[in-house]
């Protein structure tokens, strides 16, 4: 052992070296068409994932979970035996009284697959339902924002832990040297914002060089990309020359392999000095191809525009791409605020799909939308006639997926007649990014780092599942 080198630092060393030999393998197995034997992974379907976030948790009993004896309950008591005493939060918990609310807008059905959906509020979506795959049976534990974005984006309800992308950029890492792995975008919606905290796309334990990159909707896409004032790129190269000197001489003393992910991070910034402001730069796309994604894709920030940057991404070889959209927490007026968040996102998504297949990258991108859970069908508060609101409902809730591994044109999963309970085929969170992993050609069980003692996982402890029925 190194004389200047503590026992932590040792072992976290250690496990970074022996976690990147083994994706580094894991990785040039992949470029060059091979499969390992002993599971550790497979031929990948997809080689990057767009994960369109509706934080909040939208209503998938006014969207996709079309029931139609709602109609004949509306304003009824939800009955105690469908409640059956479960978790709910303390906004309705003592509220005494929980009517049934059905939808106030019209469902149709759509395409070859037949699929019902909202048609007053996706009409876009509808376009493209041949080409999805509704899954009607996720579930997860938690019942509150922060816990359960949490829970769905890195695994643990508890803060601290890796996100999915930066599982991705760890195991996978980056198709362009000149772009990060793992970036995030956050377009505001007009409804009732939760707040998102910057470790939903942290590295937790893993290296600080796998963390997602935020870019930004004003000023430099990316925080501190620019030179200084008086600084020129030559100047800056000097800089970071000298700089990864000192850091090089640090890590040679120390052995702590932040220094190396810092040194990592400086280059990699320099770098994207030259490939992020083309990245972002949309004149060039055609008319044509703007139309696709609606009126908003010029706004800079827009959900639409940052659909059309995602697709972009995409093309330069970024391996995980998410996109947070803000504003689903309709507690009350959701047939107002739920319109306005679908006009939001409804042509985008249609878009995004449309541009990905026409462009032949539908078939390696994996496209997953939605939230952290869905909404209940009593209302909170006073049931009018044409308002109403929904509480937090982790029991079942409805997420879209298409692209790279998924069969295409299907639904999966089934709740009762309430929009309550799974009744068929239930898909925990921590099968979801199983399914995930598995269609990028990682065993979710052998994606692991070493922390705390023990063989840490995006998708925990417990036992998760592929979906291998939505599978291509």
């Amino acid at each position: 052992m190194h004389p200047y080198l503590p026992r932590r630092a040792f072992l976290r060393h250690s496990a970074t070296a022996l976690g990147a030999a083994a994706f580094t393998v894991l990785s040039e197995s992949h470029a060059l068409g091979r499969t390992k034997s002993a599971g550790l992974h497979f031929p990948a379907k997809a080689k990057r994932v767009i994960y369109l976030f509706l934080a909040g948790g939208p209503s998938h009993i006014d969207m996709f979970d079309y029931k139609p004896a709602l109609r004949k309950i509306h304003g009824m008591e939800l009955p105690a035996s469908v409640r059956n005493n479960q978790r709910i939060t303390g906004m309705t918990s003592g509220q005494g009284s929980f009517p049934c609310v059905a939808p106030m807008f019209e469902f149709k059905q759509f395409g070859k697959c037949g699929a019902w959906l909202n048609a007053d509020l996706l009409p876009r979506t509808a376009k493209i339902i041949d080409d999805i795959c509704i899954v009607k049976s996720v579930h997860t534990e938690a019942i509150n924002h922060d816990p359960a974005i949490t829970y769905i984006t890195t695994g643990s309800q508890q803060p601290g832990r890796a996100s999915m992308g930066a599982w991705l950029s760890y195991g996978l890492g980056s198709e362009n040297e000149n772009m990060p792995a793992f970036t995030v975008m956050i377009s505001q919606g007009r409804g009732q914002k939760q707040a998102l905290y910057a470790r939903l796309w942290g590295s937790g334990f893993l290296p600080s060089k796998h963390q997602g990159v935020q870019l930004r909707s004003s000023g430099d896409p990316v925080l501190y990309l620019s030179n200084p004032a008086g600084v020129d790129r030559d100047a800056r190269r000097d800089q970071l020359d000298t700089l990864a000197e000192l850091n090089k001489d640090a890590s040679d003393r120390f052995g702590d392999p932040e220094t190396q992910a810092r040194i990592a991070q400086y280059e990699m910034a320099y770098r994207m000095q030259t490939a992020v402001p083309e990245l972002v730069d949309l004149s060039q796309e055609p008319k044509n191809v703007l139309d696709l994604y609606g009126p908003d894709v010029k706004k800079p920030g827009s959900f639409a525009a940052n659909c059309l940057l995602a697709r972009r991404m995409a093309e330069r070889g970024v391996r995980f791409i998410q996109l947070f959209h803000q504003g689903w927490d309709q507690h009350g007026a959701l047939p107002r605020n739920l319109r306005m968040q679908c006009e939001d996102i409804d042509h985008a998504c249609a878009g995004l799909i449309m541009d990905l297949k026409q462009r032949g990258m539908l078939d390696e991108t994996l496209v997953v939308c939605g939230g952290e859970f869905g909404r209940t069908i009593y209302s909170q508060g006073k049931l009018t006639k044409d308002d109403y609101g929904r509480d937090h409902h982790g029991r079942c809730f409805t997420t879209w997926l298409a692209g790279g591994g998924i069969k295409p044109g299907i639904e999966y999963g089934k709740t009762d007649d309430f929009c309550y309970n799974i009744v068929e085929n239930p898909v925990h969170i921590r099968d979801l990014n199983a399914t995930i992993l598995h269609c990028l050609g990682i065993d979710h069980r052998r994606l692991t780092f070493k922390y705390q003692g023990l063989d840490q996982r995006l998708t925990g402890a417990e036992e998760a599942h592929v979906i291998k029925a939505i599978l291509a």
